[in-house]
């Protein structure tokens, strides 16, 4: 007799996916803003791609951390609800002081934790639809996450925007936040703090013996045993090897210094499968790594769409403002009143694309319903290449607004396609671990684009952000290419329908 998930009521998958509308609440007020505030505190152009290294490395640090220890926790407020509540306390916190930090040193401090903190919140959601819902429905689960975070994601990046019209302050003293962003993080703190509570309130989790007991608790084929160690201990060295390489070359020839960012990612996986193959199997370091070496198919081949999605989106958050200052608005100077229009205009685009991706995520259950879910990803995904590519190529800012359709639409199909391609290959017992290992390759390529834009910047782009823009338009065709190497979802091959 099959032990399937009950199916789960609008209403209930509602719930469990608010939280998401605060959790990027405070991702799109980084976003939007974090660039413009640097760049208020004193800090160069090419100098901006270093210091959002935060984001990316703090992501790549706590998330499969996070995910380890949910797989392992049981409280009275369940298993995934207590890292989505502490989370959100500390977020909140971070964007109190966030656009009052009087030195750039300390706003990128705050930007660590800060990040930090939303990851903390935001993995173990990604886990929780796996949790709850059957396979057929989680693509309408992660759609659902898509559409909070589109909807969040308008109101926080237009919200200096619409604060500017109100007649709060936009422009500041020297070294100085304007009003309109300060006020915005202000009110974002208090709705991020409160959406993640509804979700903690208004849910329940189920216990793990009950978890465990789901026939799609343990996917066939894909993993080896919990306690399986890394194959081979030797594993690690030629990664060490080429991530030394790769730190020799960047000194001997002097080139820019966030490159060693670049060395270091292989440099630190040799290091992981090094000390992870010398510890007991049962460890945290030692699993995590032995999950990472044994990842089914299916993530090894989305890894590669992934990288090529999120380096697009990297590109996009950190120059946009840029960009459309300059070439839209003739600023480059972030003391005057163009500059700032123009980057409170980026705030309405940013608000524009995520709305769009909140219609977006309404039809994406039906297009995966017609064309299957990769199609669906790879359509979307042509459509935010070239939306971005276009923006070089209108000159009227208000007609920006239809670059972002296909921005949205790309942007809906990313955080939730890959993870219904990814999660009935899972077993629920390490659907944390697997999740936060999967978000590996969200923050690999951000590491890679903030050590590599600024560098591209200045020596091949002639110092023209634009040109930056146009490179993630193309790097988001080409992950809409990868996607045909992905294997199609179980759920397709047996015939099942995706839930609307």
């Amino acid at each position: 007799m099959r032990n399937t998930k009950p199916p789960l009521s609008f209403w209930q998958i509602w719930n469990m996916c608010f939280g998401f509308l605060g959790i990027q609440f405070g991702f799109a007020l980084q976003n939007a803003n974090v660039s413009r505030i640097f760049q208020t505190l004193g800090a160069d152009m090419e100098q901006v791609p270093g210091l959002w290294i935060a984001a990316p490395l703090t992501g790549l640090l706590v998330q499969p951390v996070i995910g380890y220890f949910s797989d392992r926790t049981w409280t009275r407020l369940g298993r995934r609800r207590p890292y989505f509540l502490w989370g959100a306390i500390f977020s909140t916190a971070a964007l109190l002081v966030m656009p009052n930090s009087p030195e750039l040193w300390i706003a990128a401090g705050t930007l660590w934790v800060l990040d930090a903190s939303l990851n903390v919140s935001m993995e173990p959601f990604r886990a929780f639809v796996g949790d709850q819902l059957a396979p057929p429905q989680r693509p309408t689960g992660y759609a659902m996450q898509s559409f909070f975070i589109g909807l969040g994601s308008v109101v926080a990046s237009a919200l200096p925007f619409v604060l500017a019209k109100f007649g709060v302050a936009n422009t500041a003293g020297p070294g100085e936040v304007p009003d309109t962003v300060r006020y915005a993080f202000y009110f974002g703190g208090a709705v991020l703090l409160l959406a993640v509570l509804w979700t903690v309130l208004r849910t329940r989790e189920y216990p793990p013996e009950v978890l465990a007991a789901f026939d799609d608790a343990e996917p066939a084929g894909a993993l080896p045993p919990p306690d399986a160690p890394v194959p081979h201990a030797g594993g690690g060295m030629p990664w060490l090897l080429a991530g030394i390489a790769g730190v020799v070359l960047v000194y001997t020839f002097g080139w820019d210094r966030m490159l060693y960012v670049l060395a270091g990612l292989p440099l630190g996986y040799g290091v992981l499968r090094l000390v992870a193959a010398r510890l007991a199997p049962q460890r945290m370091l030692a699993t995590i790594a032995s999950d990472l070496h044994a990842m089914p198919d299916a993530m090894r081949q989305l890894a590669v769409v992934q990288f090529f999605s999120w380096f697009g989106l990297f590109a996009m958050w950190i120059y946009t403002t840029a960009a459309v200052a300059q070439v839209h608005y003739g600023s480059t100077d972030p003391q005057s009143a163009a500059y700032n229009d123009g980057a409170n205009w980026v705030g309405v685009l940013f608000a524009a694309y995520n709305g769009f991706a909140a219609l977006a995520a309404v039809a994406i259950p039906f297009m995966a319903r017609r064309l299957g879910l990769r199609m669906t990803h790879l359509v979307n995904l042509f459509l935010g290449a070239a939306g971005l590519v276009s923006i070089a190529f209108v000159r009227d800012p208000q007609w920006l607004l239809l670059s972002m359709v296909g921005v949205g639409f790309a942007w809906a199909s990313i955080l939730s396609l890959p993870y219904a391609l990814l999660s009935d290959r899972l077993p629920a017992a390490k659907m944390g671990v697997y999740m936060g290992i999967f978000n590996f390759f969200i923050v690999i390529p951000q590491l890679v684009a903030v050590s590599t834009l600024g560098f591209l910047l200045g020596r091949v782009f002639d110092g023209e952000p634009m040109r930056v823009l146009m490179l993630g338009g193309v790097s988001l065709a080409v992950a809409g290419l990868c996607v045909l190497r992905v294997a199609r979802p179980s759920s397709e091959r047996a015939g099942v329908a995706v839930s609307p």
